[in-house]
């Protein structure tokens, strides 16, 4: 009797990265490394499970429902949800050793049992940069200019920051008598661009309960549209006497100032009063960004200011801005726009090995290039040229370096463009400069940022 296979699978909502998806995720991975670097942010992990009395209750109803949690053992443990509820933890446990103001940034994956649609994931990773330790307008519009120039770095299409207030949100619903039901209103308010204006009346008058004057006064500020010099205008006029309003819409103003003064251009950066995101720790500044062509994705950064999470842990006050680049969504839209085709072997040199009695030089010609700093694949077997240059097609290498007993006799190899089917010959004995540079000048007309 023999046993049945088991059907190879992936759960709902995770998925596995073929090279070509990888190599791309990891470029990504490295290029906010590098920009979070440049405005002075440092690298932190923190684990994957946490005490349940950590997560939950942090984020929202929904993330509450959504977290994947269990007893092991005497204790009740959840899986992070975010990155932002971890980073209160831990600067709650470290802020004297670290030091305040502390900026950090983390990549890792979350996890949340939520509804999977195209670019939404049950397990999916984050690259957060958050600035703990300060209430400066100059952290807001720092982390504002990183969330822009992460994805310029990225080379996206044209691409829009949307930034609000909660503070301006807040003094709207204390106007109109309803700040105690802020909650369900902003997480109704902030459907209104994905659902619309409808959806969001329906919503707060049948989920907040508010009556048609106060229905009236959230909508017509959800309609507030125009430049953002012509927002704030608008603002001041409405809410301007309101303490918690006025507070908010100075700093938006010194927000849009400042970003002006450092050239980012005016269509890249938009005040939006629907922007309102749905965890309930956010207390200032929130923004989402959207791709201009692919909207229907949502949004690929976004953040905000919390000031008052870290209290949850602490009773030193600790108030914290930051965003988080949704990796996962970003790279299935570079999927759609068709952005994310380079694959494994983009930038890999290939050598084959057809001359069995000769591995020591092919060895030798792999370690050189490598050494000149260029990725190598040396394939493992000495097969027919033929069936490894059929492997080397596949697997979509530029250059392929060929050498037979004559050429390695004469310290020479031969430098195939895979591509157009051009061929060049180089030496590299004594030297391998003359064979690396040559390298070097048939991979340029199609250097790739991998």
């Amino acid at each position: 009797m023999t046993d049945s296979l088991i059907q190879p699978r992936t759960l709902k909502g995770f998925r596995d990265y073929l090279p070509a998806t990888m190599v791309r995720r990891e470029w990504m991975m490295q290029t906010a490394r590098q920009v979070y670097r440049r405005f002075g942010f440092v690298p932190i992990d923190t684990p994957a499970l946490e005490y349940f009395e950590i997560l939950t209750g942090k984020g929202s109803e929904e993330t509450d429902k959504q977290m994947y949690h269990f007893e092991h053992g005497r204790h009740h443990v959840g899986m992070r949800f975010d990155l932002t509820i971890p980073l209160a933890r831990f600067v709650a446990q470290h802020h004297v050793t670290v030091g305040l103001p502390f900026k950090r940034y983390q990549i890792a994956p979350v996890w949340r049992g939520e509804n999977t649609q195209a670019g939404r994931y049950r397990e999916f990773s984050q690259c957060d940069f958050d600035t703990i330790g300060t209430e400066s307008v100059l952290a807001d519009i720092e982390t504002i200019c990183v969330a822009h120039d992460l994805l310029a770095a990225l080379k996206l299409p044209a691409f829009e920051i949307c930034i609000n207030s909660r503070k301006v949100l807040k003094g709207l619903l204390q106007s109109i008598d309803a700040g105690d039901r802020a909650t369900v209103v902003l997480r109704a308010l902030d459907k209104f661009d994905k659902l619309g204006e409808d959806v969001v009346a329906k919503e707060l008058e049948e989920v907040a309960q508010l009556v048609p004057p106060q229905i009236d006064a959230v909508l017509a500020m959800a309609r507030i549209t125009g430049s953002n010099t012509e927002i704030i205008d608008q603002l001041q006029k409405l809410l301007g006497s309101q303490a918690d309003a006025a507070e908010g819409i100075d700093r938006l103003k010194l927000i849009c100032d400042a970003l002006s003064d450092m050239n980012v251009a005016p269509e890249r950066v938009q005040i939006n009063l629907r922007i309102a995101r749905g965890l309930d720790y956010y207390t200032g500044i929130v923004f989402e960004t959207i791709l201009s062509d692919l909207p229907e994705i949502g949004s690929v950064c976004s953040g905000g200011r919390y000031d008052n999470l870290a209290g949850k842990y602490t009773k030193q006050y600790l108030p914290g801005i930051g965003g988080s680049l949704g990796l996962d969504r970003l790279l299935a839209a570079l999927e759609q726009l068709g952005s994310g085709d380079e694959t494994a072997a983009s930038r890999t040199i290939f050598i084959p090995y057809f001359d069995a009695d000769r591995l020591k030089d092919y060895l030798q010609i792999a370690t050189a290039v490598r050494q000149a700093g260029f990725d190598v694949e040396l394939y493992p077997e000495p097969k027919k040229l033929g069936q490894q240059l059929k492997y080397a097609d596949f697997r979509g290498f530029p250059i392929a370096l060929i050498a037979g007993s004559q050429e390695l006799d004469a310290g020479k190899c031969q430098i195939k463009d895979l591509r157009n089917k051009t061929t060049m010959d180089a030496s590299w004995r004594p030297s391998v400069k003359p064979l690396t540079e040559a390298i070097a000048t048939t991979l340029k007309p199609v250097a790739i940022d991998l």
